[in-house]
């Protein structure tokens, strides 16, 4: 009889963990988990990404994970971003990867003029594995988890007063990206070179601390470029990519299968993005000179002069550093 009962205690405190294990599954099942997803621009590739990448996320997880979009800055500068991402204040950051080169250098490599020639290229490029994994795993012991790379447009310089030939960059005082290579580049040209991130840069252009700025054409209609400058003289060079970064302690903190859905769905949003980009660059453009903004090539001559003039601006400015030498040579390879 004891024997009895000890079997029918042991089999309902065997019944009862499996239920408290069943219950404890179905709790962490039905947990939703907040992602904010932050980007400095509004209306282009990296807010259609954002968009995109948002709806897929949640479609996929069921509505396990709510994402909420916030373009145009919203949650501060593009560094109270990066800061906000590896402290999880924030959970997803979209961005051109050099801005994170206070985490690590190696971000800026992607901004080494005359690496990439097209919008294809700029494509090919982001999706070749050496360089996607490269780009995707720095910053990973700084609290980043990289999730997509995509390319998001050629470079153009949004100026006061119009830049219509390689004379005309000496002396104006040129907005960059914070990158070495863009640095080099613009001195090389004679312009003052000023890292800047895109909030001050339409008050600056107003206040005449900057005569122009390198920049995607896709933003300048949606924040309004035209009260400062109406001259876009597209020089194509380099080419601006957006990179995804997730909060490495969100993610880590996520259940497996949630974890795959957000690894996932960036490489496929990325993917999908590739033929979008030259209609929003199309679209753009029609629209900065139907608001009377005018564009403006460089003669064919002085184009192939500037990229002569920038052809070694990569391993000159990676050769001092083997870090970044190493993953220029990787993003060379591939783009050869």
């Amino acid at each position: 009889m004891v024997a009895i009962e000890g079997a029918a205690c042991a089999f309902a405190l065997g019944a009862a963990a499996v239920l408290a294990a069943t219950l404890g599954a179905h709790a962490a099942g039905d947990k939703t988990y907040l992602m904010k997803i932050s980007i400095a621009t509004v209306g282009d590739a990296q807010h259609e990404f954002a968009k995109n990448y948002a709806a897929a996320v949640e479609r996929d997880s069921d509505g396990r994970i709510k994402t909420e979009v916030y373009p145009a800055s919203q949650l501060g500068s593009i560094q109270q971003q990066a800061e906000g991402v590896q402290f999880n204040a924030i959970q997803c950051q979209i961005v051109p990867p050099e801005f994170l080169t206070g985490i690590d250098e190696r971000f800026e490599v992607l901004t080494a003029p005359a690496l990439v020639k097209s919008t294809k290229d700029g494509q090919r490029l982001a999706a070749d594995p050496a360089v996607r994994n490269l780009m995707l795993g720095l910053g990973a012991d700084k609290g980043l988890h990289g999730v997509a790379l995509f390319m998001v447009s050629q470079s153009a310089i949004v100026s006061t007063k119009p830049i219509r030939h390689l004379v005309d960059f000496k002396t104006k005082k040129i907005r960059i990206f914070a990158s070495q290579f863009q640095r080099e580049a613009m001195q090389r040209l004679g312009a003052v070179p000023k890292a800047m991130t895109l909030g001050d840069v339409l008050p600056a252009l107003q206040d005449n601390a900057l005569d122009g700025a390198v920049t995607a054409i896709t933003i300048l209609n949606s924040i309004q470029f035209m009260r400062a400058a109406r001259y876009v003289t597209e020089i194509d060079q380099p080419a601006i990519f957006g990179i995804a970064e997730l909060s490495r302690k969100w993610y880590d903190f996520l259940p497996a299968d949630l974890q795959k859905i957000v690894d996932h769905d960036a490489m496929t949003t990325a993917a999908a993005l590739n033929p979008l980009v030259p209609d929003f660059n199309a679209r753009a453009r029609n629209t900065w000179t139907a608001s009377g903004g005018e564009l403006i090539r460089l003669p064919p001559d002085e184009q192939s002069a500037m990229l002569r003039t920038w052809a070694s601006v990569g391993a000159d400015v990676s050769k001092a550093k083997p870090s970044l030498a190493a993953a220029y040579k990787i993003v060379t390879d591939a783009a050869k």
